[in-house]
Formats: structure tokens, sequence, C-alpha cells
């Protein structure tokens, strides 16, 4: 279903791009979260991904589940590792980033969970500007896409792990493989 984007306009709106990390930026793993910074590995084409959708973005935010800090098999430390070297990689390919905002939440019921939406509320604290009408939620899982909704956003689904989701979808209004061939739409 890669498809454009007709409600996507390059009016003078102030557009926020909301992207989950793990199966969007970076492979994800079957066995559980990456725990160090060598398994973290960007997909292909994903740092120039961000340096594609950085002039169509007022404000690039990442929200992603991290709550292997929460059960213990990783620290916030090398969480903060991981985060500070995908930032770095991005910055350099010419994108950005402006906040990431992780749940280590082990109860799947709290607010930040998805598709909770208490980390989009954190980000339209911190940046007042946000207009979740004027949002985009981009992600791999249900929960992402149902976390855009909940928020107001409009959806896009990557692909690239859960394949088996069934197109067309009422919670997801274009899909594409990868973050490369979404970045790539907003250009043509």
């Amino acid at each position: 279903m890669n498809s454009t984007l007709p409600f996507f306009t390059h009016a003078p709106c102030n557009w926020t791009l909301f992207v989950d990390r793990d199966g969007v930026i970076n492979y994800e793993y079957d066995k559980g979260n990456i725990k160090t910074k060598e398994e973290f590995i960007f997909y292909p084409r994903v740092i120039e991904s961000f340096a594609l959708l950085k002039p169509h973005f007022d404000k690039t935010i990442v929200v992603t589940h991290q709550r292997g800090v929460g059960l213990g098999t990783m620290t916030i430390n090398t969480l903060e590792e991981i985060h500070h070297y995908m930032l770095n990689e991005i910055k350099v390919g010419g994108g950005s980033i402006d906040k990431i905002y992780c749940c280590t939440d082990v109860d799947r019921t709290t607010i930040n969970r998805k598709p909770n939406i208490g980390m989009a509320l954190q980000a339209k604290s911190d940046f007042p500007s946000i207009d979740f009408s004027y949002s985009i939620m981009v992600g791999n899982r249900l929960s992402d896409m149902q976390f855009g909704r909940n928020a107001g956003m409009k959806t896009i689904l990557i692909t690239s792990t859960h394949q088996d989701i069934i197109l067309p979808h009422p919670l997801i209004d274009a899909s594409f493989n990868d973050l490369w061939s979404f970045a790539q739409s907003l250009t043509h």
C-alpha cells in the first residue's frame, strides 16, 4: 500500500514527525530488547531518510518503548549511550531529532506506554507549538498506529517487521516498506 499522502501539505504549517525507534530506525531483535550500542544497527538509508525528512517537519520526535531498563536487562546509562550514538550519526548525516521520549515502564497500562499518549503529551508540554492534527506518527506496530490515532495524528505504518497486518486498516493512513520510501514520498 505504498502511497502518496494527500493529507500532507507543504503549506507553512508546523508539521511534527513522531517516529518509533526499534523496527523503524534500527533493526529489532525477536529475542528481546537491544541491550548494547553494538546491537544497535541502523536500517539501510535511515540516516539519509532523516536528512530528506528534515525540511518537511518543524520538529522530529522519537517515541520508544525501552522496558529493558525497567526489567533491569540494560541500564539507563547504556540507553543514553545508544541514543547519543543514534543522534550523532543522524546529525552527521544531515538530519535531526529534537527529542527522544522513552517509556521504560514494565507495566503495560502506564500512561507513557503506547498506545496511551503520555509521550505525546510530554512532547506537547516541551514544545507547545506541536499541533497533533498536523503531526504524523511513523511506526511498525499497531500500538504505534493506535498511539497516533489516540493523539489525533495521521499514521504511517512501516512494514519492516509486521508484514502480516492486513491493509487497508482503519488505524493506518498509509504504509511504506521502510523510512526511506516514506521520506522519498514527501519529495515528489
